[in-house]
């Protein structure tokens, strides 16, 4: 009985912190966060912890958050995308694309455009239009509507034009 109240716990913290983080109380959603992890660790937590230190600037402990929440569940995709993603923002493209791809082939992803949106972000940077091209249309294909990945199309034919 006492896992399933840790787990109960774990995951009234975590809403909390959600709750904390997206009303831009970054630093009380830190201490949520961590307190929900103490309770259960989830990939979950590790990630959006991972996600309020990018907020907070450091990029290098939103990293490390997302490498402990592969270590805790190597299937959910979002640690490894947002990994990537900080990656392109400190300006390491060629170090993103194996962690997009993990993303990418990921099993539990609720958001499978994103990766395929963040590699097409990445070839676009280095000038790799019909790379760029089919991350942006398997990201349109996995979410239809995706309206980022439909206008990003729609740039690069123009540009191709």
């Amino acid at each position: 009985m006492r896992r399933m109240d840790s787990r109960f716990r774990a995951a009234e913290l975590f809403q909390e912190a959600y709750d904390a983080q997206m009303r831009g109380d970054l630093q009380e959603a830190v201490r949520l966060y961590e307190r929900s992890l103490a309770a259960h660790p989830t990939a979950e937590a590790h990630t959006f912890l991972g996600w309020t230190y990018s907020f907070l600037g450091d990029l290098a402990e939103a990293i490390a958050c997302c490498k402990r929440a592969i270590e805790v569940d190597p299937s959910f995709g979002n640690p490894y995308n947002d990994i990537g993603a900080y990656l392109i923002e400190r300006g390491e493209l060629d170090a993103a694309i194996p962690w997009l791809q993990k993303a990418k082939a990921a099993t539990r992803y609720e958001a499978p455009q994103f990766p395929r949106f963040n590699l097409g972000r990445l070839y676009l940077a280095k000038g790799m239009l019909s790379a760029a091209l089919r991350e942006f249309e398997e990201a349109l294909e996995v979410q239809p509507g995706y309206e980022p990945a439909a206008r990003a199309i729609a740039a690069i034919k123009r540009r191709l034009n």
